[in-house]
């Protein structure tokens, strides 16, 4: 049994405390804001985050002060994250991130980079991203959206960057760029596709979430897996791919 601190106390963070319980874990704080101290987590083995990213950086610090392992789930806030994880390194500390904490996403992940190897020798495809999420998430493109086009990068020689739009916006998109359209609809958890696409024919595959389940329950497997881990972990080294 562990016992955690939920750094976020919105619909995720509730959603995760219901799983955690229903693991066998106890949760001994629920900070709804980024106005707490390290003293509040003294109870805790191990810190699961889910915010807002302008304070995400500044809640991890804080974790790292009290020496717990912090679980983060919070996107776009990755500007500071070479900074902390270099401090977690250097003060033995314990840090786990993830554009994505679903199984099935993170399966999506390496089938992508697996998929963009292959299609790196079939120039006539052209590819694009889209992604869908509630009304509510305000960042885009998602991060889990932007894990894929890095994916994707890494492996398509033909495509330099990555260019996220908004649903009906419009801008420059030039043929070395991988278009990342982002959409807005009430009541979808989460929602992304990577279709190749030629003149004769198109290649796509998806995840569809279907609740926050699977996200929540996948924070709670990286908090028993790095609870009692020192460094800087990913979905990659839980999963071992």
């Amino acid at each position: 049994m562990l016992k955690i601190a939920l750094i976020g106390y919105g619909k995720m963070g509730k959603t995760i405390e219901q799983v955690a319980k229903d693991r066998g874990h106890e949760v001994v704080a629920a900070i709804d804001s980024g106005n707490f101290t390290p003293a509040n987590l003294n109870n805790a083995d191990v810190a699961i985050e889910f915010t807002q990213p302008d304070v995400a950086h500044l809640n991890i610090a804080k974790c790292f002060d009290a020496d717990v392992p912090v679980v983060v789930g919070t996107t776009a806030w990755y500007d500071h994250y070479e900074a902390l994880a270099d401090r977690a390194r250097t003060e033995n500390k314990t840090l786990f991130t993830a554009t994505n904490f679903s199984i099935g996403v993170n399966i999506l992940f390496h089938i992508n980079e697996k998929l963009s190897h292959i299609m790196n020798g079939f120039s006539a495809y052209d590819v694009k991203i889209t992604e869908t999420h509630h009304l509510q998430k305000l960042d885009h493109p998602s991060g889990t959206a932007v894990t894929l086009a890095e994916g994707i990068l890494n492996h398509l020689d033909r495509k330099k960057k990555y260019v996220g739009l908004l649903e009906g916006k419009s801008a420059d998109i030039t043929p070395f760029d991988l278009h990342i359209e982002s959409k807005r609809r009430e009541g979808v958890p989460g929602y992304h596709a990577i279709t190749y696409k030629s003149e004769i024919d198109e290649l796509t595959i998806s995840h569809n979430a279907k609740s926050r389940l699977g996200f929540a329950q996948g924070a709670l497997v990286a908090a028993e897996w790095v609870a009692h881990r020192k460094g800087v972990f990913g979905m990659k080294d839980l999963l071992n791919f």
